[in-house]
């Protein structure tokens, strides 16, 4: 299961950006064949960077009369020579998309012959690195964003670290390390297909989720074992 979380580019989210880059295990820095990277592209990728995400980098618009892919190539290796990147992290594949048609490939005049975004898949399960994690270990799942419904009321999204949560779990809710958690239980488990939410019986490490039945659920709170709680930072 290949979870695609967007990430705002600009600076002035950066706590977001963070939040962002802590429940996923790569990167796919997509950039424009004419534009190349922009300045928030800059502010991402070293957050990326910083955290040793590895990347696929994804050039878009190829089909574009202006598209220079070969130039946005090499200005896409300077950035990553300025940020500091290690020669693991500078070995990134690269893959050319025509995304509104739905078209990728290894090489520019692939993407206009290809009818599939396969390649890109396989990019992305060659590159990136499947989440580690015990399902038997405590539980460790922090709230890293929130939605709300007029049913349910408040709703936490996150990453489940380690362990396995279900339905009408009990679990410990720790605001910080320090902090004393309270008891609660988890009424529904979702997870998301495409766009859209489903019902789960049981989540584990890797899954993005988003639960609700917790009052006052928010941003950076760890929902652990409650007999061994291991609150994340």
């Amino acid at each position: 299961h290949i979870n695609i979380v967007d990430t705002p580019g600009h600076a002035d989210f950066g706590g977001e950006v963070e939040r962002v880059l802590s429940m996923v295990d790569g990167v796919l820095l997509l950039v424009d064949a004419v534009e190349g990277p922009m300045p928030q592209t800059r502010f991402v990728t070293r957050k990326a960077l910083a955290l040793g995400l590895p990347s696929v980098l994804v050039v878009n618009k190829v089909d574009r009369q202006d598209a220079r892919a070969k130039e946005v190539l090499d200005l896409v290796y300077s950035l990553y020579i300025d940020l500091g990147a290690n020669e693991h992290q500078i070995d990134f594949p690269v893959i050319y998309t025509i995304a509104r048609e739905g078209r990728a490939a290894h090489t520019v005049a692939g993407a206009f012959e290809s009818d599939t975004l396969k390649p890109l898949f396989d990019a992305i399960l060659e590159h990136v690195p499947a989440h580690e994690g015990s399902p038997d270990a405590p539980l460790q799942l922090q709230i890293c964003s929130l939605d709300y419904s007029t049913y349910v009321g408040r709703i936490g999204i996150g990453r489940v670290n380690q362990g396995t949560l279900k339905p009408m779990q009990e679990v410990a809710v720790y605001s910080g390390p320090e902090s004393t958690p309270f008891k609660a239980r988890v009424n529904q488990v979702l997870k998301f297909e495409g766009l859209e939410r489903k019902q789960a019986t049981e989540a584990g490490p890797g899954d993005i989720v988003l639960i609700n039945g917790i009052e006052g659920i928010g941003i950076g709170m760890t929902l652990t074992d409650f007999d061994n709680p291991l609150p994340l930072p």
